[in-house]
């Protein structure tokens, strides 16, 4: 009788132990699924065109955070507003999980400058100052330009629309008026013939003429290297843009070695003669000034006697758009005819 006790002693234990084995395993197993099953999902609700406070209320309905970055948009009324969300709307995603939100601070510029009296140039290199830091373009400028004559110097903004101090609402379009300056109806052709190079030269850049170059072989009794004719002659009075045509000869023989040649450029049209400079570096290092002179456009045209090796350099406005070197004369291909 002693070991029936015993007996059910060792039962309820068993049964004990079996139970509390059964009670860790379906806790285990519990655990195991719900850590299989992750966070709780959930859908991005769509907040683009929303006011920032409205989108983070959504947000934080459905346990998603923002991920927020600034940009300057194209219109003023945007200012505030989410531009773009990412992921897009109806996108399932974990809660907790971060959302891109793109939110406007408006135009970079609220209202249009005063550009009145200021040189055309220094206003384009601001309206794409603009635009770079916009990183779109904000203020574009309407071209070509409107001209007309004035007491202003050439290039100066007379009008400007819209008006200075207009609100910028989106992307806009100046237009404006520019100053051609003095009205020049005649000039005075000055002489030329007879000239050396070099006072041909000199004497263009004095009177502001516009001139085109020929050149051809020395004839009998004319001497190489000068000014053989002109058209329009001497003392004439033509329009400012008139072009004077200058026959210059040739030199017999090639004199120390230099190069003679004629440089020409295709230059664009301009609305007012800008001042351009035909500058040598020769090998030595030394800089020379060929010829200086304000040049409305068209075919630049200028004879030198260089050294071989020399860099031609054209600049417009103080800014060089156009370089070249002299070639020695084996190598130098004949830029007109003898």
């Amino acid at each position: 009788m002693g070991t029936e006790p015993k007996k059910n002693t060792l039962r309820t234990f068993l049964f004990m132990a079996v139970c509390l084995m059964l009670f860790v395993g379906i806790i285990a197993a519990a655990v195991f699924f719900v850590a299989l099953r992750g966070e709780e999902q959930t859908l991005v609700p769509d907040v683009q065109g929303k006011e920032l406070t409205a989108a983070l209320l959504e947000l934080q309905e459905r346990e998603l955070y923002p991920r927020i970055q600034l940009r300057h948009s194209q219109s003023s009324a945007d200012k505030g507003l989410i531009l773009e969300q990412d992921p897009q709307k109806g996108t399932i995603v974990k809660a907790g999980r971060r959302i891109k939100l793109v939110v406007s601070q408006g135009v970079i510029i609220n209202r249009i400058e005063n550009y009145l009296n200021r040189n055309i140039n220094d206003v384009r290199i601001d309206i794409q100052t603009l635009a770079a830091s916009a990183g779109q373009p904000l203020l574009s400028l309407k071209e070509p330009f409107m001209y007309e004559y004035s007491s202003a110097p050439a290039g100066t903004v007379l009008q400007q629309k819209p008006e200075p101090g207009t609100a910028v609402s989106g992307p806009m379009t100046l237009e404006l008026v520019v100053s051609r300056g003095q009205e020049r109806n005649a000039i005075r052709v000055p002489a030329l013939t007879g000239l050396s190079l070099d006072a041909a030269l000199d004497e263009i850049g004095r009177s502001g003429i516009n001139f085109a170059f020929v050149i051809r072989p020395a004839r009998d009794g004319e001497t190489p290297e000068t000014v053989a004719s002109q058209n329009p002659a001497a003392q004439t009075s033509v329009p400012a843009e008139t072009p004077v045509y200058i026959t210059f000869t040739a030199p017999d023989t090639e004199n120390g070695g230099d190069v003679f040649g004629l440089f020409k450029y295709a230059m664009p049209r301009n609305p007012y003669p800008f001042p351009v400079q035909l500058e040598a570096l020769l090998p030595s290092g030394e800089r020379r000034t060929l010829i200086a002179v304000p040049y409305i456009g068209g075919e630049f045209t200028v004879p030198y006697r260089l050294p071989p090796g020399s860099t031609l350099m054209l600049s417009m406005l103080n800014r060089e758009i156009y370089r070249e070197t002299v070639m020695a004369l084996k190598d130098a291909l004949p830029d007109f005819l003898f």
